[in-house]
């Protein structure tokens, strides 16, 4: 069988399967049989493939067809100006939380050096990408996940910021090192009850510790706001992505911890996603 008959092959197998994109999705999942670039592919379409090739494409097309996302099938994803390597205890990049890199970059535009905390690095997508725009800032990055932290570190060498960057293993609540100018968090906060009526892909493959934000949704968000009060600078800010609906039980979570908010921001859908505030 050859490259295309394959792919075609793939995507029909996947569009039959209910997958949203299935030719572009086979395509991806092809280089990554065959671990070449799109434009290989397309050049030589009528390439046949050796009997292994074939066999790990099918494989890879049989995954994806039961819902498992592609970033985790060929562990990547691209994120803000960079691709980041993803494992199944990441939860995968997505195009709203860019919305943070912005907002970030927008207020620190005429600092020099700062000092940042992001509580749940993940992947590292968030803190590593502003480290990588900024160069004399300082990041630290805690999860309670080691492997989080394992891949991060992988990121952090890929992106050439290790030298400013420090990752500890840590539960929010048990963290106390230094004081920090700016602190991120992208924190859990879907309903425990909702975990159930997300996308098959989220709901049975990504992360429950990434997405679970207890019974209301705030459990994980409390926490973050709570500890960053703590942490954060007399004057400093805290950056903090919140679920569509929960706003207005943020805002006042942040104002009984001395928050002043400076301003809320939408996503690419126009929901509330992200507010801004500060330590008076």
């Amino acid at each position: 069988m050859n490259i295309n008959s394959a792919i075609i092959q793939g995507a029909k197998d996947l569009k039959d399967r209910f997958i949203k994109n299935p030719l572009l999705d086979s395509e991806i999942l092809m280089t990554q049989a065959i671990q070449k670039d799109r434009k290989y592919i397309l050049v030589n379409s009528k390439k046949d493939l050796n009997k292994k090739d074939l066999n790990t494409f099918q494989k890879l097309i049989k995954k994806r067809s039961i819902g498992k996302p592609i970033a985790y099938l060929i562990k990547k994803k691209f994120f803000w100006n960079s691709e980041f390597i993803v494992s199944e205890d990441t939860l995968i990049p997505r195009p709203d939380t860019e919305l943070v890199i912005e907002i970030v970059l927008a207020l620190t535009a005429n600092k020099k050096k700062l000092n940042i905390l992001e509580i749940g690095v993940g992947s590292g997508c968030i803190l590593l990408s502003i480290l990588k725009e900024r160069k004399s800032f300082y990041g630290t990055g805690i999860d309670i996940s080691k492997s989080c932290i394992n891949i991060s570190k992988l990121n952090a060498i890929k992106l050439k910021v290790s030298s400013k960057l420090k990752l500890y293993e840590s539960d929010v609540d048990k963290f106390t090192l230094g004081k920090y100018d700016l602190i991120i968090s992208n924190p859990p906060y879907i309903k425990k009850t909702n975990l159930k009526y997300l996308e098959r892909d989220v709901a049975k493959f990504e992360p429950k510790l990434a997405l679970d934000g207890g019974l209301d949704g705030l459990s994980a968000i409390r926490q973050v706001i709570k500890k960053s009060s703590e942490l954060i600078k007399k004057n400093g800010r805290l950056v903090i992505e919140i679920g569509f609906d929960q706003k207005m039980k943020v805002i006042s979570l942040l104002k009984k911890e001395g928050f002043y908010i400076n301003e809320t921001n939408k996503d690419l859908g126009y929901n509330d996603r992200c507010i801004v505030c500060t330590k008076n």
